[in-house]
Parts: C-alpha cells; sequence; structure tokens
C-alpha cells in the first residue's frame, strides 16, 4: 500500500469519527448508532476504500 493511499484511508477514518462524535445523542440513536460503534463504523467505512 503506497503512502498516498494510507493518507487517504487515516483521513477518511479522521473525519468520519469527528463527523459522528459531532452529533448529540439522540441523533445517534435516530442513525441506530451507539458512541461505543464510532470507532468501528469509521474503521468499515474506510476498509470499503
Amino acid at each position: 500500500m503506497d503512502i498516498r493511499k494510507s493518507f487517504k484511508k487515516w483521513s477518511a477514518y479522521q473525519q468520519t469519527v469527528r463527523e459522528l462524535n459531532a452529533l448529540d445523542t439522540r441523533q445517534l440513536n435516530d442513525l441506530g448508532i451507539n458512541r461505543s460503534d464510532i470507532q468501528r463504523i469509521a474503521r468499515d467505512h474506510v476498509a470499503a476504500f
């Protein structure tokens, strides 16, 4: 894996975590997400790259 792809994945992971953490608990519940799931969801998101 080249450095550009690694950086792109890291950046996408960070952005996903940041955006989900910005939501309040009610918004996360509406989406069916618990705060403890945020990092897993972000990892799953970048795995699709």
